[in-house]
């Protein structure tokens, strides 16, 4: 459905209220704004820097960031990438990059690095409304994994995207099937990550055990639900300040290697 300028900006309202702008430049700033007051936007905040970026995350709680790629003391992929990994309410906020730097390593860069979409200047107020529409009003599964931290990049939906497109998982949500294979991948690279990257291995497993038995209610299989049930006990009252057994958390993920397809059964094993 082609929507009208007017309702789009209606149905982006609620989602626009607070809007944080990372961009060196003070005219492109300023331009990025005034467009989006175009489309109902009410608080926007622009600062210069990754340091100032993320002070601004946890005092404005944007509800969407755009950011350069580069400029003046600003490497916004990674303050894309620290962003994702850290604690803050709006760390799930979408992000959309404005670059003129829209190579396709920038694409895939930005992809990586958790950005919802890419936008490139100079651009109007209706590629600016399709990114918007795409990052609000379609939104994709969160993956909390170890390497990667951010929206599903199977269904990175940007037109400036260059990659594979046309998988079955890039136009529709996964079934339980692949979601139980991918949070059982996902588990299996946090518990060999406990010891070098130990906070975001444990909130990894903690999104996966969730996953688990949402997936293990959604299907009525009972042996999922006792096989997450364990592991979620195994993560009872665990904190990196603690310390991390890891022993103990393998014990309580054992049972769930016999979910496992036939192509994991090797990293299974190495993790049991």
């Amino acid at each position: 459905m082609i929507l009208t300028d007017e309702k789009l900006a209606r149905l982006l309202e609620p989602s626009l209220r607070r809007i944080l702008i990372v961009e060196p430049v003070a005219a492109s700033a300023r331009l990025l704004s005034e467009l989006l007051k175009g489309v109902s936007a009410h608080d926007v905040h622009i600062v210069q820097t990754g340091v100032q970026a993320l002070a601004a995350c946890g005092q404005v709680e944007p509800q969407i960031i755009f950011t350069e790629v580069g400029g003046p003391a600003l490497e916004g992929l990674e303050f894309v990438r620290a962003l994702r990994r850290s604690i803050l309410p709006c760390r799930e906020a979408p992000v959309i990059v404005v670059t003129a730097q829209a190579t396709a390593a920038a694409i895939v860069a930005a992809r990586n690095a958790g950005v919802h979409e890419f936008l490139r200047k100079p651009f109007a107020a209706r590629d600016l409304n399709r990114r918007l529409e795409a990052a609000l009003l379609h939104p994709r599964d969160w993956i909390e994994a170890v390497g990667y931290v951010g929206p599903d990049r199977r269904r990175f939906n940007s037109a400036d995207y260059a990659g594979p497109r046309k998988r079955r998982a890039d136009q529709a949500p996964a079934t339980p099937a692949a979601r139980l294979d991918q949070a059982l991948k996902i588990a299996m690279s946090a518990i060999a990550a406990l010891e070098t990257d130990p906070a975001q291995a444990l909130r990894s497993l903690q999104v996966q055990t969730s996953e688990l038995k949402a997936l293990a209610a959604a299907t009525a299989d009972a042996k999922l639900a006792a096989a997450a049930g364990k592991l979620q006990a195994a993560l009872a009252g665990a904190s990196v300040e603690a310390g991390l057994s890891r022993p103990a958390i393998e014990a309580g993920a054992a049972g769930l290697w016999v979910f496992v397809v036939p192509e994991l059964i090797p990293a299974a094993k190495a993790v049991a």
